[in-house]
C-alpha cells in the first residue's frame, strides 16, 4: 500500500487514476509521494520515506529541487499537459495588445448611461483603432510543447514567425511548421520581430533575460507577451521601456505590485493553464507518473534526476538506487550484489548533472541485506526496493 498526500487541490480526475492500493493522507510525513501546485515546499522538512514530488503542472521553482535530490526524492512535471490552455492565452494576449480592446470595453462601461451612445462610439472608437496581425513578425523564445503550439497556431494569422531555442528537442523540431524559421541567437530574433513571446523554464540562466540589453537590440514598439514565468523580466528596465515607448506593450500573465503601476501594461492573473482541461491534464500525468515510479521504479519526466524507463520488470526482483555521480559507485554495487550472492539480469543507469539513477533487474527477490549494503555505501542517497 503506497500513501501520497495532496499540497493544493487536484483535480479529481488525476486523483481517480490511483487505484485500490494507493490511500490518501493529509500527513505528508507519513507520504511516499506528494502532489502540489502552488504550494512552496522550500521550508518543509522533507518525510525520510518520501519518494516523489509530482508538481501537476510545468513550472517547479516552489520546489527544492537540490534538496529532494540529496534526499533521494524525484521531482516530476507535467511538460506540455497545460500546453493548450496557455497557447490560447498567448494568441488572446497577441490580440489584446494589437487592438485596444480592453480600452473599448471600459470605454463602453463608462457610457452605460449615454442614451445615444451608439452614435457618440462612432467618434470615440478612432481612440481605440489598433493593428492587425497579419504580416507582422512573431519571435517566439523557447520552442518547448507550448513555444511549438503558439508558433504553429500563429501562421495562420498571416504572421511570419520566428522561433530560438538553443535545446530544441527532435520531437518537437518535427511538431513544428515549416513555416517557421529556427534562428540561432536571440540576437537575430530581437532585431526583427514585432512581437515577442518568452516560454523557457525559470532558471539562474534565463532570470531577467529580457532586460535593458535585449530591449536596446529590438525594433522601437515590440510587443512583449510573457506566459512563462514572472523573473524572466527584469521589472526595471521593463518600465523604462514601456515609458520611452521602446516597448510598446506588455502582456504578462504576473502581476506584481510593480508591474501593475507601469503603463501599457496588460495583466491577467495567472490564468494561463487555469482551464478545466488543463488542470485535468495536469493531475492526470502527475498521478500516473508516481504510479510508473513507485510501482516500477522508472522516472518519465523529472527535473531533478534523468530520466530513466526499463520497463516493466519480468525478473524475480527490481531495486533501484538514487546516488551521486561520482567514479566508481557502479562497482561498488556489483560487487554487493556479488557479495549477497544475486546475480544482475538487466542493468540501467543514467546521469544528469550530479545525480545518477540506477535499475537492477536480478534473478532474486530483493532483501534487506541486499538494500541495506547498497544504502550504506558512501554517495547513495536513496535506495528503494520495488520488487
Amino acid at each position: 500500500m503506497f500513501q501520497y498526500s495532496c499540497l493544493n487541490p487536484i483535480s479529481q480526475i488525476g486523483i481517480d487514476r490511483f487505484d485500490e492500493n494507493y490511500k490518501k493522507v493529509d500527513d505528508m510525513n507519513a507520504a511516499d509521494a506528494i502532489l502540489v501546485r502552488s504550494a512552496s515546499m522550500h521550508d518543509m522538512e522533507l518525510p525520510e520515506n518520501l519518494c516523489a514530488v509530482a508538481r501537476a503542472g510545468a513550472g517547479y521553482n516552489n520546489i527544492p529541487l537540490d534538496k529532494c535530490a540529496e534526499h533521494g526524492i524525484v521531482v516530476f512535471n507535467t511538460p506540455g499537459a497545460n500546453a493548450n490552455g496557455v497557447r490560447e492565452m498567448v494568441i488572446s494576449g497577441m490580440l489584446l495588445a494589437a487592438r485596444d480592446i480592453v480600452g473599448g470595453i471600459e470605454w463602453v462601461k463608462d457610457n452605460a448611461e449615454d442614451d445615444n451612445i451608439s452614435k457618440t462610439m462612432e467618434k470615440a472608437k478612432k481612440d481605440f483603432a489598433g493593428t492587425e496581425l497579419k504580416d507582422k513578425k512573431l519571435g517566439v523564445i523557447g520552442l518547448g510543447a507550448i513555444g511549438v503550439l503558439v508558433s504553429n497556431v500563429a501562421r495562420h494569422f498571416g504572421m511570419e514567425i520566428y522561433g530560438v531555442d538553443p535545446y530544441l528537442s527532435v520531437n518537437n523540431a518535427l511538431s513544428l511548421s515549416r513555416d517557421v524559421t529556427v534562428l540561432k541567437t536571440y540576437e537575430e530574433l530581437y532585431q526583427i520581430c514585432d512581437y515577442i513571446t518568452v516560454h523557457v523554464p525559470y532558471t539562474s540562466d534565463t532570470e531577467g533575460m529580457l532586460n535593458k540589453e535585449a530591449f536596446d537590440q529590438m525594433k522601437d514598439g515590440v510587443v512583449i507577451l510573457n506566459f512563462a514565468r514572472d523573473l524572466l523580466v527584469n521589472d526595471k528596465d521593463m518600465s523604462e521601456a514601456l515609458k520611452s515607448g521602446k516597448v510598446k506593450r506588455y502582456v504578462t500573465d504576473f502581476p506584481n505590485p510593480e508591474v501593475v503601476k507601469m503603463p501599457n501594461v496588460i495583466a491577467t492573473p495567472h490564468l494561463g493553464a487555469s482551464t478545466e482541461e488543463s488542470e485535468d491534464n495536469c493531475a492526470v500525468m502527475a498521478v500516473e507518473q508516481i504510479r510508473e515510479y513507485l510501482e516500477n521504479g522508472n522516472i518519465i519526466n523529472s527535473v531533478n534526476f534523468p530520466n530513466c524507463n526499463a520497463g516493466v520488470c519480468n525478473t524475480e526482483g527490481r531495486i533501484t538506487v538514487a546516488h551521486k555521480n561520482i567514479p566508481k559507485m557502479l562497482t561498488q554495487f556489483t560487487n554487493v550484489f556479488s557479495e549477497v550472492g544475486i546475480n544482475i539480469d538487466h542493468m540501467t543507469n543514467k546521469s544528469r548533472g550530479e545525480y545518477s539513477y540506477c535499475v537492477f533487474d536480478i534473478d532474486a527477490a530483493s532483501s534487506k541485506e541486499l538494500y541495506d549494503k547498497l544504502n550504506a555505501i558512501n554517495g547513495v542517497l536513496k535506495v528503494r526496493i520495488v520488487k
